[in-house]
């Protein structure tokens, strides 16, 4: 999650720790792990779809963060072209998902007023990378030529290896935050985020990622590698944390949006999953297309 962009009175009331916001951040964690936990076990579609609809929802946060002129038409095309792209990374033809990816930045860049051209385009790329990510970790529609190398108990704890590093990192960087305290990591882009709970949160998440990848793993798990693999990811996940506060606050926002009732938006709140989930797929596609999932659980 996003510290605010700006410092208002409740950041002032909580100026050296506290958990006064405490209430708050629980109530929309249970929310968020609800609707995640339940797609994700209904599976398939269902749960592609959710991503997808979080991801059309991050397009248009971003649009209207921007502005400018032509903010919906803007949207209409970057939307529906991640829904069209997000039909072919489900059937894992990435090449096309991407290729329409970037066509879409282009136009909606061409959309934009002049000095938010780049800002539009890479909106839509921002938001794309999010469920494109997902589909080669977990996808829905695969063709029956890659069923011999997909493993859907390995793609499920994919996924629920991403939520332990991210929500690990996450709720243990709140904590350590605020119960050690000491130096701000940026204070110039997020004001509230401190040095020791960056490194009690990242390696939290890399030691409950760990402990997804081992538990009930019928392959040989090498625990170093895999270990290091999820610190990475914990850190890029409070990287992509710090960019989207970079972003607001070049724009001037506290939230993304209002699209969840007093907690902000849907950007606030994936900002560090789209990051690791983005490394995940990465790493997991070029060790071992198209069994993205394995590529990220084995090594020797």
């Amino acid at each position: 999650m996003s510290e605010p962009a700006s410092a208002g009175p409740a950041a002032k009331q909580n100026k050296g720790g506290g958990f006064a916001d405490l209430k708050v951040r629980i109530l929309s964690a249970i929310v968020m792990i609800v609707a995640a936990v339940g797609t994700l076990v209904a599976g398939g579609v269902a749960f592609t779809l959710f991503w997808l609809a979080a991801a059309i929802a991050i397009c248009w946060e971003w649009q209207n963060l921007v502005g400018g002129a032509r903010v919906r038409a803007r949207f209409y095309v970057g939307g529906s072209a991640i829904a069209l792209a997000c039909s072919f990374a489900a059937q894992l033809q990435m090449e096309f998902a991407i290729a329409i990816v970037m066509v879409a930045a282009v136009l909606t860049a061409m959309l934009a007023d002049r000095g938010l051209r780049l800002w539009s385009g890479a909106g839509v790329v921002y938001a794309a990378v999010l469920i494109l990510a997902v589909c080669a970790l977990k996808p829905p529609l695969a063709p029956l030529r890659f069923a011999t190398f997909l493993d859907s108990t390995q793609t499920t704890r994919a996924i629920i290896w991403l939520f332990a590093v991210v929500w690990g990192t996450d709720v243990m960087a709140y904590f350590g935050g605020r119960l050690i305290g000491g130096p701000k990591l940026w204070t110039r882009v997020s004001a509230g985020k401190t040095w020791s709970g960056t490194l009690v949160g990242v390696a939290s998440g890399a030691a409950l990622g760990l402990g997804v990848a081992v538990v009930r793993n019928d392959a040989q798990v090498a625990l170093l590698p895999m270990f290091f693999v999820g610190l990475v990811a914990a850190a890029v996940a409070q990287a992509g944390d710090l960019l989207e506060s970079a972003v607001k606050r070049r724009f001037d926002v506290k939230d993304s949006s209002n699209l969840i009732p007093g907690h902000g938006g849907v950007m606030d709140r994936l900002d560090g999953f789209i990051t690791s989930a983005a490394l995940a797929a990465a790493i997991g596609a070029a060790r071992a297309w198209p069994a993205v999932a394995e590529g990220l659980f084995q090594w020797r």
